[in-house]
């Protein structure tokens, strides 16, 4: 081994027997400084892998007048001549819209995030001299606009999909998840009395007998009281339309419920809705289908027209799909009145009388053998595969799992722009190949992999014909396994 001294002023011993751990100058930041330009062009501002994508959606919401359009829908909003100019419609959905595609969940931090990246001030419309919006003005702007004109951005990009062959309206998947809501559970009070959960139970202690109750003894005093998490006695003042739910993972929060209806042929999300967290499949599942009609009814006459077809079905869904949690006689009755077709999972409840209830049989027993049949099979594994998908990109990796606001209309305005941003990502997957910045950022990357798979595959089959003893793996299979890769790429 070398050993390389160097002065004590200067270091210490380095140890270097390869050339990557040979001694070199240590730089300083004093060194390094200096005096930045006084001019600098706007070509020679660095550039990311982000700036692709994010032109390109320019492009996309530019091309079918999207500013103009929001403009005219926001325009009863604002005064004419008061005051200073606000922050433009056009700019307000652009930033939600950053909330997806960068996995934000909160309105400052989308705030943080355009004035920091150069990528998202040219999507923006934000000279390097102009001051980024603030969390605060973005949150004035959505108390100002009303729910109605997020819905009517949610079916703009809707119709976006249909001219680009993303949307076809006739078989619909309806599945939902809960929204962790921005209150906490420890802040609840009750709906008669107004006392917090603690004074509760230290009143509950003194009339039991306990004049000082320990900690202790409110636990075991809590532990055995029946019915104490009910919705009916219990509220958080901060936000009252939360509801004690328990979660998807198993914990108990405050919430609320996101319900989507999905197109099962294209994956993308016709409509969703925000209910109370405690609300039943049941229930919602009567409220979101008739809102999914309505959105595909209205996109099929927008978009549908002689020279191109129809490209949505213009009655609505003939098929609905879900799962056993929507399972109920009322339920499969109402779909049967409406001419839909019901595949839905039944849960095992035995063998069932029809005494009381007649009029359910056939549509229980209709659906019962549709989801028997392999069409029916088909549907609810494609009902996994894009509802799901649908909750993972919108609230897992879009960031929206717990929620910021407060109040159920707030999140229906912010959930209805971040999963309006979910199919605006199909439509960018379709012209670049990513959906996301991110995943456009490591095409590179995946395109070079894919290449080298291919390499390596061609050699193996190379040598395979050239050895006199055959090997392992047949020749059918080695191309099966490179079409595979390049249908892949």
């Amino acid at each position: 081994m070398v050993q390389v001294w160097i002065p004590k002023e200067k270091g210490c011993v380095i140890h270097s027997d390869h050339p990557y751990n040979a001694p070199m100058a240590m730089g300083r930041r004093e060194q390094q400084g200096r005096q930045e330009e006084f001019w600098i062009a706007h070509t020679e501002l660095p550039r990311t892998a982000a700036h692709p994508f994010y032109e390109q959606l320019n492009r996309l919401l530019e091309m079918r007048g999207f500013d103009e359009w929001v403009e005219q829908q926001c325009v009863r909003f604002y005064a004419e001549t008061m005051g200073r100019p606000s922050l433009a419609p056009g700019r307000y959905f652009r930033l939600l819209l950053i909330g997806y595609f960068e996995g934000i969940d909160s309105e400052r931090g989308i705030a943080w995030r355009a004035a920091d990246s150069l990528a998202l001030r040219s999507f923006l419309g934000v000279g390097l001299k102009e001051m980024a919006p603030d969390h605060s003005t973005l949150s004035r702007t959505r108390r100002l606009i009303d729910v109605e004109t997020h819905q009517a951005v949610f079916r703009w990009v809707l119709e976006l999909l249909a001219e680009k062959n993303l949307l076809k309206g006739k078989t619909i998947g309806v599945d939902a998840t809960t929204l962790e809501a921005n209150a906490a559970l420890r802040s609840i009070v009750r709906r008669d009395t107004g006392e917090g959960y603690q004074e509760f139970l230290v009143r509950l202690a003194k009339e039991s007998g306990i004049a000082t109750p320990t900690r202790e003894q409110l636990a075991n005093l809590d532990r055995k009281r029946a019915g104490k998490g009910s919705n009916e006695e219990w509220v958080n003042p901060h936000d009252p339309e939360a509801r004690i739910t328990k979660m998807k993972d198993g914990r108990t929060h405050l919430a609320h419920k996101a319900e989507h209806a999905v197109d099962l042929e294209t994956g993308a999300v016709v409509v969703v809705t925000v209910a109370a967290g405690d609300a039943g499949d049941t229930t919602t599942i009567l409220e979101t289908l008739p809102q999914a009609g309505e959105h595909i009814a209205e996109v099929a006459c927008a978009t549908n027209y002689e020279e191109v077809g129809e490209r949505v079905h213009p009655e609505g869904p003939v098929e609905v799909v879900g799962d056993k949690g929507y399972h109920s006689n009322d339920t499969l009755k109402a779909l049967g009145e409406a001419e839909v077709r019901s595949y839905i999972s039944e849960p095992g409840r035995g063998r069932r009388s029809w005494k009381d209830k007649p009029e359910a049989q056939p549509a229980v027993y209709g659906n019962r053998r549709r989801i028997r049949g392999e069409h029916g099979k088909e549907l609810l594994r494609r009902r996994g595969e894009f509802l799901e998908r649908s909750f993972a990109h919108a609230y897992e990796t879009g960031g929206m799992r717990r929620t910021h606001l407060r109040g159920r209309e707030n999140i229906l305005k912010r959930v209805l722009i971040h999963v309006g941003g979910l199919n605006l990502s199909l439509v960018m997957r379709q012209l670049l190949g990513k959906g996301t910045p991110r995943g456009l950022q490591g095409l590179s990357a995946d395109v070079l992999l894919i290449l080298l798979r291919f390499w390596i595959a061609t050699l193996v089959h190379t040598e395979q014909e050239s050895a006199s003893v055959p090997m392992p793996m047949p020749s059918h299979v080695l191309r099966i396994e490179i079409s595979i890769l390049l249908g892949a790429a």
